[in-house]
Parts: structure tokens; C-alpha cells; sequence
């Protein structure tokens, strides 16, 4: 194994080990702001996969880079759509008329 190629596993091993940590340390009444920040984050990640596409020199890379994209691509329309549905949450219902109510 490769100097570099151990130096980004233990990157990579530590960074997972810290997001465990931060992740599992948030209030449940954080979790939609964090969500939001989160969508930010996987939007980078499509890059990053549109980036090792673009470097790629055999197929195998090409599958990689495409299924990173693609899984990146669902976790932040699902992200957006799971944040807009608990927000709508807080919207305020309409008061429904009364029979009685004439007013107009």
C-alpha cells in the first residue's frame, strides 16, 4: 500500500468517525436546519463526482463517479423534499367559515 494511498484512508477513516460524533451529539429540534446545511454539502459532493468522471481513464471509474453523482444527486432532492415538508408543518391552517358567517 502506497504512502498516499494510506494517508486518504486514515482521512477518510477519521472523518467518518468525527461526523459520527457531531451527528449523533444534535437535538432532535436541529435536525431540519441541519438537513438544510447538509444539502449544501451533497451539492458539493456532485461536483466532486462530476470532477473524478472527468479524470477518469477506465470504465470502473466511470461507475464509481456516475454512482456517486446519482446517489449524491438523491440524497439532496430528498433532503430538500424531506426540509419543505417539515416546514410546511409550521404554516398556519385556514379557518374554516362558520354557517352562520355572512361576511364577506
Amino acid at each position: 500500500m502506497s504512502e498516499e494511498l494510506f494517508t486518504n484512508l486514515a482521512i477518510f477513516v477519521l472523518s467518518l468517525l468525527v461526523g459520527f460524533e457531531v451527528m449523533s451529539k444534535i437535538p432532535a429540534t436541529l435536525q431540519t436546519p441541519m438537513m438544510s446545511g447538509a444539502n449544501a454539502i451533497h451539492g458539493v459532493v456532485v461536483v466532486g463526482a462530476f470532477v473524478i468522471a472527468a479524470e477518469a481513464n477506465s470504465w470502473v471509474f466511470y461507475i464509481l463517479a456516475f454512482l456517486g453523482a446519482v446517489f449524491a444527486a438523491i440524497n439532496v432532492a430528498g433532503g430538500y423534499t424531506v426540509t419543505d415538508r417539515m416546514l410546511g408543518m409550521f404554516d398556519r391552517k385556514p379557518k374554516a367559515k362558520s354557517e352562520g358567517d355572512d361576511s364577506k
